[in-house]
């Protein structure tokens, strides 16, 4: 017998809480170093340099930087397509003429998915604008983007609210929404199918495929939500961070120039050619800012010593 709306609602809301928060803390420094690099493409040769680099740069604390929003982004956005997830699935039945509680196709439960994700990205975007800005914020401090550097959430959400206004917080928006409609079509379908083939071969239920199908299920439809929506994903970070700047280009024209600039062997070329340099000035940043630290210090040292 199936559960009440209102306890399959709870039970949604939970799990995707749960999950949300799983997943923050699993994956939150691959994340940083993912925002860092989609920011800044000439800055850093790969994965593992950006995330050496921030380590060195950092410490642990800047590969978890926006993990508080991050928490929050998961939380929110499980939580909200979870549960409307449910309903989704409800509306599909109505528009495809099926009765109530009758079981979807795994082409349904995708459309189910996909409609779903568009009532999660107005709660995402403005955790992930937070998010975005506080992990790239070593980068544009230290190139001169910008004059002060918010390194609290709160600081970051006055700064919003101050400079861009309520609107500010929705920078982004719909990038977030045309990476996850199709992202969650693609995730919910491969989930689905996955669950399927398990079943089959089992010959059993979905429900009763065991923890380990489901997770490699879950993990399946993961990577192919991330293999469709990646050039979104770029676009969306470029337009939250550097948005900090000033007004930042619309989706339209941050994409373009991404393909243009950076979509080319040449461009890939030209940017390993500006990492030295970008590189050094960085580390110079970083000098400068440790030999003021320590002529402060020698001073009151000096300042003590003669009183």
């Amino acid at each position: 017998m199936a559960p009440h709306p209102v306890v399959q609602a709870i039970i949604d809301l939970s799990a995707g809480a749960i999950g949300g928060a799983a997943c923050v803390f699993s994956g939150q420094p691959l994340d940083t170093a993912k925002v860092k690099m989609q920011t800044f493409p000439g800055l850093y040769r790969g994965f593992i340099h950006c995330f050496l680099s921030t380590y060195r740069q950092v410490g642990l604390k800047g590969l978890y930087q926006g993990t508080s929003p991050a928490l929050m982004a998961n939380i929110a956005e499980n939580s909200v397509l979870f549960m409307s997830y449910g309903f989704c699935q409800q509306v599909v039945r109505l528009t495809c003429g099926l009765e109530e509680g009758a079981v979807l196709s795994d082409l349904q439960k995708a459309c189910a998915g996909s409609v779903a994700s568009v009532f999660s990205s107005l709660v995402l975007c403005p955790t992930e604008l937070v998010k975005c800005r506080l992990q790239a914020m070593h980068e544009m401090a230290a190139s001169g983007r910008i004059t002060a550097a918010q390194n609290s959430v709160w600081s970051v959400i006055r700064s919003i609210a101050q400079n861009e206004g309520p609107t500010g917080f929705f920078q982004g928006l719909i990038p977030t929404i045309a990476r996850e409609v199709p992202g969650y079509f693609c995730f919910f379908g491969a989930y689905e199918l996955c669950r399927t083939f398990f079943s089959e071969k089992m010959q059993c239920s979905k429900d009763d495929i065991g923890v380990a199908s489901i997770v490699f299920s879950g993990g399946v439809g993961g990577a192919c939500l991330w293999l469709v929506v990646y050039p979104m994903d770029c676009v969306k970070s470029r337009i939250q961070v550097m948005s900090m700047t000033g007004r930042q280009a619309g989706f339209y024209t941050t994409f373009m120039q991404i393909f243009r600039t950076e979509g080319s062997a040449e461009a890939a070329e030209q940017a390993v050619d500006h990492l030295g340099a970008a590189q050094d000035e960085l580390q110079a940043a970083g000098h400068q800012q440790r030999g003021e630290q320590t002529h402060v210090k020698l001073h009151h040292v000096l300042r003590r010593r003669a009183e």
